[in-house]
């Protein structure tokens, strides 16, 4: 197999909450919001072991994530799953909801050079929507994906491949995944990116992001046109 990494960048897949999104403890307040509407947890040991999972698996499909905590209840983790996006939609609608410094920029000054971009998010299409919405970012980057049915979500591939399919990008080793959680990271890693970068703006340390396998960890999404750089 070659290894071959001269390839030009071809297309860049970010994450949105933490990543390229202000979260600000949103996704830990209608986590809570959840917890009370689906009484997934029953003592303040219950509840605070669920916020700890939650910190973990950041970044991952949340009815995946609820299914764990409602312990195989689908009606529960449903339950669960529809308040949380509720109530996220919500706080983003209130205003809630900004971009993390110099990402409008980053995602602008790519596609300028021919470069295409993809958002990514493990939040259900109509969160995603509300947040594209609140921000005006219908058309900033090339395409928008999110889990639903024939598209797993994070840590597995599908939605950084789906991206390289659908810009119709040459390889994997034309492709760059940014995200701000162990699962962005792995996610990159398993579809073969060039590069899998975690940022440090949202929810996982340094430490959590290299033990995950980062190939790179920069501050911000702002710093990544200078380390592409570099890898051209």
């Amino acid at each position: 197999m070659s290894t071959n990494t001269n390839e030009p960048i071809s297309l860049v897949v970010f994450d949105m909450a933490g990543t390229t999104v202000e979260d600000s403890g949103l996704v830990q307040q209608s986590f809570l919001a959840a917890d009370s509407h689906a009484g997934l947890s029953k003592t303040d040991a219950d509840r605070e072991e669920m916020l700890r999972y939650v910190s973990d698996t950041m970044g991952q499909s949340k009815i995946v994530v609820f299914r764990h905590l409602a312990r195989g209840n689908e009606e529960q983790a449903q339950a669960a799953n529809k308040e949380f996006e509720r109530c996220y939609s919500q706080l983003v609608a209130e205003g809630n909801c900004s971009a993390i410094p110099g990402a409008e920029d980053a995602i602008t000054s790519l596609r300028s050079r021919g470069i295409k971009t993809a958002l990514t998010t493990g939040f259900a299409r109509e969160t995603q929507t509300a947040i594209i919405d609140a921000l005006g970012w219908h058309d900033l980057a090339d395409l928008v994906l999110c889990p639903e049915p024939g598209m797993r979500g994070r840590p597995y591939p599908d939605m950084p491949l789906t991206a390289l399919m659908r810009t119709e990008t040459d390889s994997v080793r034309s492709m760059v995944v940014l995200g701000d959680t162990s699962s962005d990271v792995i996610s990159g890693l398993r579809a073969g990116a060039r590069a899998s970068i975690g940022v440090l703006t949202g929810a996982h340390d340094k430490g959590q992001l290299a033990d995950a396998g980062a190939t790179h960890i920069i501050d911000s999404v702002a710093d990544l046109p200078s380390l592409l750089a570099t890898l051209r």
